[in-house]
């Protein structure tokens, strides 16, 4: 149940939503910034290739779930290819040491109170400007998406929902990453338009790797992320007024 107010009478009215519903579900806030969810965060897929919005939350019989994020949120990647296997919708799950749909062990990741961190190559997030396909990967946990270069509005979008969007200073250390690989993210002291981010990729066999990644954030961009979300610094602002 979800009170609202009316802007101009002041009163309040009640929107009641089936808890057993399969199409809508309220939207909760997500959680604000706090640097130590960017500690031993897990890969969750090093998608290869062309990954457009429909590789990533594809449409057709999931578009009924666009008002139930937790639904909706099952076709996550579905399309992407994994490219350690090449195929397509399907992880290693780093606890388990299974195979599963990204979805599933996105949540098996978030349920163990891990982030997550997605891969892409050229022009990530082209196509329709899906929202989903950036709700969808913050709901499930995940917390940084890394890629060659992003697909303008994918990436504001992405932006928007409170996920750290880099871009690779080198694109070739793509290749860098391994499948088990769990990443530390260090530049949030000095998280400014500009800025450099690096990763430390640490792998199974004892090693790490420095990787160095550059934003497009602006100021206000910036004030989305700290906040959790574009949606929670508008919802403060309207608080504090």
């Amino acid at each position: 149940m979800l009170k609202l107010q009316e802007a101009a009478g002041g009163q309040t009215m009640e929107v009641k939503i089936n808890p057993g519903s399969d199409r809508l579900q309220l939207l909760k806030p997500f959680n604000e910034f706090n640097i130590s969810d960017f500690y031993d965060i897990h890969l969750l897929i090093k998608a290869s290739g062309k990954c457009t919005t429909d590789h990533i939350s594809m449409a057709g019989v999931w578009l009924k779930y666009r008002g139930h994020l937790e639904n909706i949120s099952g076709n996550y990647m579905s399309g992407a290819v994994n490219a350690f296997t090449g195929k397509a919708g399907i992880v290693l799950n780093q606890l388990s040491k299974d195979y599963d749909r990204v979805d599933i062990v996105a949540r098996s990741y978030k349920n163990s109170g891990i982030g997550s961190l997605v891969s892409g190559e050229d022009n990530f997030g082209e196509g329709s400007s899906r929202e989903h396909a950036a709700l969808e990967p913050r709901f499930l946990g995940v917390k940084v998406v890394i890629v060659k270069s992003f697909a303008r509005i994918h990436e504001t979008n992405l932006k928007k929902q409170g996920i750290l969007a880099l871009i690779f200073e080198d694109p070739d250390d793509f290749g860098k990453l391994r499948e088990d690989d769990r990443f530390d993210v260090e530049g949030f002291g000095e998280f400014v338009p500009g800025s450099i981010f690096v990763l430390k990729a640490k792998h199974t066999d004892g090693s790490a790797e420095l990787i160095r990644a550059r934003h497009t954030y602006n100021n206000n961009q910036i004030a989305w992320f700290k906040a959790g979300s574009a949606l929670n610094l508008i919802r403060k602002f309207n608080l504090e007024r």
